[in-house]
């Protein structure tokens, strides 16, 4: 028997795509909106995401039968503030540039529906491997879409990908933009990202028509 059953893989596998936290569930869309202009603080995010969803369910699982249910919300905003915490000092301990473009939005990871969702309907409900698997399933879920969208605002909108220049030197008229190419400046704007995941979802829906909602 191998290290992982059908419904074990099915945790990690079913929000990559028929059970997507952002296209499905519309969950953690804030961020998805906030820090995809640039694919490396998508990818930042994502990873940080990973760590505090996939440790935070493990922590809430085991604590699961001590917790009183009437301060759990609280008990769970503690442990995932603690998570955060130690992923916002490792980016300024190892990437503090990358850290100050994030600011603001790595503290949000706190509030991030996502988390706190799969806190209060998995983790107190289940061991805490098959916690673990719902974690680190549900993050990679959203750090795909965030990385989609990272890549093409930036790629679209800036003519690189981290950082470097692929589509030619828009100065020195090289590469594509010798063909009259020229970036597309809208795709740095918030409302492009949202634009973006209505595509994803789109796409998402035409290839399984059983996620179309009735009216």
């Amino acid at each position: 028997m191998g290290l992982l059953s059908k419904k074990d893989k099915g945790l990690i596998l079913d929000p990559l795509a028929d059970n997507n936290p952002i296209t499905i569930q519309v969950l953690g869309i804030c961020s998805a909106l906030a820090i995809t202009a640039e694919l490396k603080a998508s990818i930042v995010m994502a990873l940080s995401v990973l760590f505090v969803l996939a440790m935070g369910n493990v922590v809430i699982s085991l604590m699961r039968n001590i917790i009183p249910s009437k301060i759990r919300i609280i008990v769970q905003l503690v442990v995932v503030a603690a998570l955060v915490i130690i992923v916002d000092q490792v980016l300024k301990a190892f990437a503090y540039e990358l850290s100050k473009t994030l600011s603001v939005f790595v503290g949000l990871i706190i509030t991030n529906c996502i988390i706190m969702g799969r806190f209060e309907a998995f983790a107190l409900a289940n061991g805490p491997w098959k916690s673990f698997l719902d974690g680190i399933g549900n993050a990679a879920g959203y750090g795909l879409i965030l990385v989609i969208i990272g890549f093409f605002r930036e790629l679209l909108g800036s003519g690189t990908l981290l950082g470097f220049k692929v589509l030619g030197d828009p100065i020195a008229k090289t590469g594509l933009y010798a063909l009259g190419y020229e970036n597309n400046g809208f795709m740095l704007l918030s409302p492009m990202a949202l634009i973006v995941v209505g595509i994803i979802i789109w796409v998402q829906r035409s290839r399984n028509p059983a996620l179309v909602e009735e009216n």
